[in-house]
């Protein structure tokens, strides 16, 4: 059973900083994309960055800058680094593993940012 499992969510001030994480098995880590999507309540699941297996890279207009995607190859893990959050970032933030038959969510993690 392929598993995502997600941490580090939490409710910090606006300018503050997160970092999430999503721990996956070596098998989905080093031959799929990984990316993280976001949703709050009444909207659709919207994508927020994603990373490739030769380290190719996209940001949603609205986190470039702020967020940073990364990985650790060792701990088969992937992080979403959030700095100079802001309210709007409010929303339960999912990990995603997908390829071109396959596509697998996390559990997801709420983030909270206060005014």
């Amino acid at each position: 059973q392929v598993q995502l499992v997600e941490s580090g969510g939490g409710l910090v001030q606006a300018g503050g900083s997160l970092r999430l994480s999503c721990a996956t098995s070596g098998t989905i880590f080093s031959s799929y994309v990984m990316g993280w999507y976001r949703q709050v309540p009444g909207k659709q699941r919207e994508f927020v960055a994603q990373l490739r297996s030769g380290n190719s890279i996209n940001y949603a207009d609205s986190v470039k800058g702020r967020f940073t995607i990364s990985r650790d190859n060792a701990k088969n893990t992937v992080y979403l680094q959030m700095n100079s959050l802001k309210p709007e970032d409010t929303a339960v933030y999912y990990c995603n593993a997908r390829n071109l038959v396959y596509n697998y969510w996390g559990q997801g993690t709420q983030v909270t940012v206060s005014s």
